[in-house]
């Protein structure tokens, strides 16, 4: 009387249990193998970002914004304000101000054109703008300023916390801003 099968001749008695083990190796291979492949693929997109990041952060390429993308990400147009008269050139400030607000999710409560400043007979023009814009959307609002053309320096930035002075996700920051910018025609 035998007690003891071998395990060949046990899986040759049930061929069902032999397909079934067979099954789950190459079953639990293929995760393992897809596992492998999910982790790669993670750690290059991270690493491909980080790489991007370092790019910006040290100045050898531009981010590429939407309008921007037909170009190869390089800003166009001229760096002076345009137009044909100061007027013009300053309504053209306050559209391109305006339209920044705008895309980051806010909303310009006034502006003011300053012709008369320091800085005016220079050929500069400076617009005051009070707008609201929620907290990430600032940087945002600022970079997208000060990156495209024509050339837009931030004089003045005065940033204001809503009542109760915590600051909370999603709130929106009251935000004085002067921005200036040369018009060309002055010259």
């Amino acid at each position: 009387m035998k007690t003891h099968l071998p395990f060949a001749a046990f899986l040759a008695r049930f061929p069902a249990i032999a397909l079934l083990t067979y099954a789950g190796a190459v079953m639990a291979l293929a995760l393992a193998v897809v596992v492998c492949l999910a982790d790669l693929y993670e750690r290059y997109t991270t690493v491909t970002a980080a790489a991007r990041m370092l790019d910006e952060i040290e100045g050898r390429k531009l981010p590429v914004r939407d309008e921007d993308a037909t170009n190869g990400g390089s800003p166009v147009g001229s760096p002076f304000l345009e137009g044909r008269t100061v007027t013009v050139a300053a309504a053209a400030l306050q559209q391109r101000v305006a339209s920044a607000v705008e895309r980051m999710g806010g909303t310009v409560l006034s502006s003011q054109v300053d012709l008369q400043g320091p800085q005016s007979q220079s050929g500069f023009v400076t617009l005051i703008t009070s707008c609201e814009v929620d907290q990430p959307g600032l940087q945002k609002l600022l970079y997208d300023i000060e990156v495209g053309m024509p050339f837009l320096f931030v004089d003045q930035l005065v940033v204001q916390q809503p009542e109760g002075g915590a600051a909370i996700e999603g709130t929106r920051v009251h935000v004085l801003l002067a921005v200036s910018g040369q018009w060309e025609g002055a010259k």
